[in-house]
């Protein structure tokens, strides 16, 4: 499985995990909702289970998917801070996006 993160995106999680809350924990993406051909996408910290998987990226993170859970293969994070701040989760394999 993978999961891509572009680069302000990696800046704001990195600087989410240094707090101190966050100790221990990684960023689970999950699916929050499915509908039709399509799915919505959500970040937690978390700590893995066996049910997971942890997934490395290129920009020094990892992510705690699900095994198995087709709609996470490929996931791509990202954060704008222009036309407004936001965070967009897609899934480009699956013609799926999301706005966080």
């Amino acid at each position: 499985m993978k999961v891509k993160v572009n680069k302000n995106a990696a800046k704001e999680l990195k600087k989410m995990l240094a707090q101190e809350e966050a100790q221990g924990k990684l960023f689970r993406i999950y699916v929050s909702s499915v509908h039709g051909d399509h799915a919505h996408y959500d970040l937690m910290l978390d700590t893995p289970t066996e049910k997971d998987e942890v997934v490395h990226t290129d920009k020094d993170l990892d992510f705690i998917l699900e095994k198995g859970e087709e709609y996470l293969d490929n996931v791509w994070i990202q954060y704008f801070q222009l036309p407004k701040e936001e965070w967009v989760i897609t899934n480009p394999s699956k013609g799926v996006h999301h706005h966080h």
